[in-house]
């Protein structure tokens, strides 16, 4: 599931194989970029902002993705064989005389002039892994609206961008608390050790595509509850109950531990 740690090692990967180098190949498949050619320009630089990719290119331009659901930048070397899905789901190649970057699934492709990037970004909240990161601005958008679910607070980019499902579960449980449960009824000092934990949550994260929430290196001991429906809680041992269809972005699914975890949950 691409979250900000994932878009900022693709990010880091997609800077590496390609800023400073003259693009060889250009070939952005969505229908509104179909004519464009950005062979013979030079690649400036590659950047995350949240979960947004932003490419920038010589001559003040800007190719901005965003990978959503099950998007990816796949790197290949010349003459190697391109893998990470078939040809028609292909949607962006840049290429240079050394590796060739493909996108496949890529829901959001937008060509723009750098300038212009606050429109596709100027809405963030603090970057958990970004330069602007600002612990006390984040915590204060997340208990801004007191009656807002913490599932939703933690998701919604305006208030601090890079945190998705997994994250949202995972931080929940480690709060004991439910997504579902209204932030002005946290706590005191839950919402600053939540936003500092997510923080450094990103931050081990962000140099590998494995994620983990636990301590240790088991690979079947990676998160305490996503992912992990009706097996035991880590903390308490009763069944982890899910909301929501993974497939379906506008469900947003939940993981939780109705033992442990206190607050409203769904009841079907």
């Amino acid at each position: 599931m691409p979250e900000g740690d994932t878009i900022w090692l693709t990010a880091h990967r997609l800077h590496g194989a390609l800023a400073g180098r003259l693009l060889t190949r250009s070939d952005l498949r969505v229908p509104k970029l179909a004519t464009v050619d950005l062979t013979g320009r030079t690649v400036v630089d590659v950047t995350s902002r949240g979960k947004h990719l932003l490419t920038r290119i010589e001559g003040g331009l800007t190719l901005h993705s965003h990978l959503r659901m099950d998007g990816s930048w796949r790197l290949f070397t010349a003459g190697e064989r391109w893998r990470g899905g078939p040809d028609h789901q292909i949607r962006a190649v840049l290429g240079t005389a050394e590796q060739t970057a493909v996108g496949y699934r890529l829901p959001v492709l937008d060509l723009l002039r750098t300038v212009d990037e606050p429109t596709v970004v100027g809405h963030l909240g603090p970057d958990l892994l970004g330069p602007d990161w600002d612990f006390e601005e984040a915590v204060r958008r997340v208990v801004a609206d007191p009656a807002r679910p913490l599932g939703e607070a933690l998701l919604d980019q305006r208030n601090l961008a890079g945190i998705g499902n997994v994250y949202k579960c995972e931080l929940a449980w480690l709060a004991r608390v439910t997504p579902w449960l209204p932030v002005g009824e946290l706590e005191t000092g839950v919402p600053e050790r939540l936003v500092a934990t997510a923080h450094r949550l990103l931050e081990a994260n962000k140099h590998r595509f494995d994620r983990r929430t636990m301590p240790g290196d088991r690979p079947d001991r990676r998160l305490y509850v996503y992912g992990r429906l009706r097996r035991s809680c880590y903390r308490c041992g009763t069944p982890i109950r899910k909301h929501g269809a993974d497939d379906d972005p506008r469900d947003r699914v939940s993981y939780w531990c109705p033992g442990c975890q206190t607050g409203p949950a769904p009841t079907d």
